[in-house]
């Protein structure tokens, strides 16, 4: 992951739990949390019932589920996982896009349903989101009329030098650093972050890292 695109990271790191029945899958998904770090993979299970076993005794912070295992479903494992202990966070993750699969993991306690033709950093950035108590859903299907969505339209309200504090907020820097960088005083940092907080209608400076993260392809955007 570039640097300039990357969430910023949590003081420790985010343990996370993987559940599918594809090994290559799993070895996917362990290859590009691995890289980020400010991710730990603490296990991995091919089915459900192991995967219940298991869960409760390594406490993950995020279980990623399969939405389809071969002795249950995703969903139930995260009714399951949810009711026995509800401090782990559940991020479910399918091949196909699924109305009626996505209203069934949200009613199961899941903090986000996403498609597994996800980008290796739209996927950081969403267990990173979950970790922190944030739900994610994988809306980044252009609108099928080519109109942009409504985080689109707020991302680019932003001022050229709002752009420029949230791409530095993105890469982790402190007010004080950011201030460094763009030559301004710290005061007037906090000002700026506060004006992108509220044009993003978000509450914390890690909400608004991972939109841009999300609904943005790399520096260039600032200059748009």
């Amino acid at each position: 992951m570039d640097q300039q695109g990357s969430p910023p990271q949590p003081s420790s790191p985010v343990r996370v739990y993987l559940v599918d029945d594809h090994e290559l899958v799993r070895q996917g998904l362990r290859s590009v949390l691995s890289d980020c770090p400010g991710i730990e993979v603490v296990g991995e299970s091919a089915t459900a019932a192991e995967a219940a076993r298991r869960i409760p005794a390594v406490h993950p912070d995020v279980a990623i589920l399969d939405v389809r295992l071969p002795d249950g479903s995703g969903v139930d494992l995260c009714r399951q996982i949810r009711r026995r202990d509800p401090s782990i966070r559940a991020l479910v993750v399918t091949g196909y896009d699924d109305d009626t699969a996505r209203e069934a993991a949200t009613r199961a306690g899941a903090s986000g349903f996403v498609l597994k033709q996800i980008r290796a950093r739209h996927l950081v950035a969403d267990v990173l989101t979950v970790a922190a108590g944030g739900t994610v859903e994988d809306v980044r299907s252009p609108d099928p009329r080519g109109r942009p969505g409504p985080e689109d339209v707020a991302l680019r309200s932003l001022t050229h030098r709002e752009r420029r504090v949230l791409d530095l907020v993105a890469e982790g820097l402190t007010n004080g650093e950011v201030g460094c960088r763009l030559g301004i005083r710290e005061k007037t940092v906090r000002n700026h972050v506060s004006n992108v907080l509220a044009k993003l209608g978000v509450t914390s400076r890690t909400q608004a890292a991972v939109l841009r993260v999300r609904h943005t392809d790399g520096p260039g955007w600032a200059s748009a």
